[in-house]
C-alpha cells in the first residue's frame, strides 16, 4: 500500500506567512526554470529566496521555486570609469555576492544591514541602505535576464525593453521571473564607522543643513529607544585605511561582545523578559540605552554595512519626505506614551536620495525611512496600525517586503508611475501566472 504524499509547508523567517505549495522546485539552470514555468499548467508560480520578506510576497499554493542553484558569478565587465558590470545568478545571497565581489577587488555602492536575502528578492522588494546621495539596491541594477509567463528568456536593460526593465527591477516578480542580475559595482572601499549614543533631541537638531548629519556623512542612521529620549547613532564614511588617524579594525573580542553577545544573545534575553513581564519594558529600554558605549573602527564596506541579526522580529517600514521626519517621530512617541504600548525594539531611521525606479519608495523624493519592529513573541498589529495611520498623513510609502495594509487604490495615489507598471504587468502576464494574494492586493486582482 502506497504512503500518502507528505504535505509541503513553507514559512517565512518572521513566521508571519505560512503556505502549502503543491510543488517545490529547485531548477539548476535557466533552461530548467523555463520548463518549470511552461509546465506549471494552471498553477501560479512564485519564487522564494531567503524568506526574509515579512509579507506574503513569495507565498503560493501553486509552484514555489527556489533559485539557490542559480547563484554563480557569470560575467565581469570592467568599465572605463573604474566601475564594473557584474552579472550573477538571481539566487545568489547577498553575503556570498559581497565575498565574491571582494575577491575581485569590487563592492556594491550601498547595502542594507542584512545579507541573508537573495539578490533577486532584495531588489524586487525595494531593499535599501542609508545615504542621502545613494539609492536602494535596485538603482544599482543595469540589466536583467527574465523568464516571461510565455516561457521566453529575455534580456532587458534601459535600452532594450526599457519599460519591462523598469517594472522588473523592483516589481515583486509580478512581470517575470528574474534569472540573472547585472549590477554596476565599484572598486572595493573601506568605511570608518563611528557609533555613539546621543540624546534624541541632539540628533534631531543636527540632522539637516549643509553641515548636518545627513549631508555631511556618506551613510548615517540612528536607532531611537521608545520610552526614552536616547539613541544610538551610526556614521559611516569612506576612508583610506592607510591614512594616519583612521580608526583601526575592530578587535575580534570587542566585535564578538558587541555584535554577538550584546546585540543577539543579551537582546534576545531582554526581549523574552519584556514579553513575559511587559511592564518592565520602559525600565529595560532605559537601562539598555544607558549601557550603550561608543566605538570607532575601519573595515571593508560590506562588513560595516551588515549587522548580524538573530533575534526574530516583525517589521513595518515607511519612506516619508525627509522634511516630515521630526513630526512623524514625535507623533509615534506621543502615541506610545498615551497608549502605554510596550515597545522593546528600537525605531530605526535611515535616509535615501531620490531615484527614478518606478516602484521605488524613494521615487522622485528625498526620503527618510522609519522602521518599527516588534519582537516575535509580542503582538504587533495595534502598534503597526497606529504607525501606518501616522505615515498616511505625510503620504508615506510602505516598504514592499515589510508589513503594511495598503491596497492598490491607495498605492496608485502614492506612485506617479503606478499605472505604467500595471500596463507592463498586464502585457507580460495577462493570465496572472506570477500572481498571488499579496500581488493581487497591492497591484489589483487579475481577470
Amino acid at each position: 500500500m502506497s504512503r500518502p504524499q507528505a504535505t509541503l509547508e513553507w514559512t517565512n523567517w518572521s513566521r508571519t506567512e505560512r503556505t502549502s505549495p503543491e510543488r517545490f522546485e529547485r531548477p539548476p539552470d535557466v533552461e530548467s526554470l523555463v520548463r518549470v514555468v511552461t509546465g506549471a499548467g494552471a498553477s501560479p508560480v512564485r519564487v522564494v529566496g531567503a524568506g526574509h520578506s515579512f509579507t506574503g510576497a513569495a507565498a503560493t499554493d501553486g509552484v514555489l521555486v527556489s533559485l539557490d542553484a542559480i547563484a554563480d558569478v557569470q560575467h565581469v565587465e570592467p568599465r572605463p570609469d573604474g566601475t564594473a558590470h557584474v552579472t550573477v545568478g538571481a539566487g545568489i545571497r547577498l553575503g556570498a555576492l559581497n565575498r565574491a565581489l571582494a575577491a575581485r577587488g569590487l563592492a556594491m555602492r550601498n547595502l542594507g544591514d542584512i545579507d541573508r536575502q537573495s539578490i533577486a528578492g532584495a531588489i524586487s522588494t525595494g531593499t535599501h541602505g542609508t545615504g542621502a546621495r545613494l539609492g536602494g539596491l535596485a538603482t544599482q541594477v543595469v540589466g536583467l535576464r527574465l523568464v516571461t509567463a510565455a516561457g521566453e528568456v529575455v534580456d532587458v536593460d534601459a535600452d532594450r525593453h526599457g519599460d519591462l526593465f523598469q517594472a522588473a527591477r523592483l516589481g515583486l516578480g509580478a512581470v517575470g521571473l528574474i534569472a540573472a542580475v547585472t549590477l554596476e559595482v565599484v572598486p572595493a572601499f573601506s568605511l570608518e564607522a563611528v557609533e555613539e549614543p546621543w540624546p534624541l533631541d541632539r540628533v534631531l537638531d543636527a540632522l539637516d543643513g549643509p553641515d548636518g548629519l545627513v549631508e555631511s556623512n556618506d551613510h548615517v542612521e540612528f536607532y531611537w529607544f521608545p520610552h526614552t529620549r536616547r539613541t544610538l547613532t551610526k556614521r559611516n564614511n569612506r576612508v583610506d585605511p592607510r591614512d594616519p588617524g583612521v580608526a583601526p579594525p575592530l578587535g575580534r573580542v570587542r566585535g564578538w561582545v558587541d555584535d554577538e553577545l550584546l546585540s543577539n544573545t543579551v537582546f534576545e534575553a531582554t526581549n523574552r523578559l519584556t514579553a513575559a513581564a511587559r511592564g518592565l519594558t520602559p525600565v529595560v529600554n532605559q537601562v539598555a540605552a544607558r549601557a550603550l558605549s561608543a566605538r570607532r573602527f575601519t573595515a571593508p564596506s560590506y562588513e560595516v554595512f551588515v549587522t548580524p541579526r538573530r533575534v526574530r522580529f516583525r517589521e513595518m517600514e515607511y519612506a516619508i519626505p525627509r522634511a516630515a521626519l521630526v513630526d512623524v517621530l514625535a507623533e509615534i512617541d506621543r502615541w506610545i506614551e498615551r497608549t502605554r504600548e510596550h515597545v522593546p525594539f528600537p525605531v530605526e531611521v535611515r535616509f535615501a536620495a531620490p531615484d527614478d525606479v518606478w516602484l521605488s519608495t524613494a521615487y522622485a523624493r528625498e526620503s527618510a525611512y522609519v522602521a518599527v519592529h516588534q519582537y516575535l513573541r509580542l503582538p504587533y498589529r495595534r502598534y503597526f496600525s497606529a504607525v501606518e495611520r501616522i505615515m498616511a498623513e505625510v503620504d508615506g510609502r510602505p516598504h514592499w517586503g515589510k508589513l503594511h495594509w495598503l491596497e492598490a487604490e491607495r498605492l496608485a495615489a502614492l506612485y506617479p508611475r503606478f499605472t505604467d507598471f500595471l500596463a507592463v504587468r498586464s502585457a507580460q502576464d495577462p493570465e496572472g501566472r506570477f500572481a498571488n494574494p499579496y500581488t493581487d492586493r497591492v497591484f489589483g486582482p487579475r481577470g
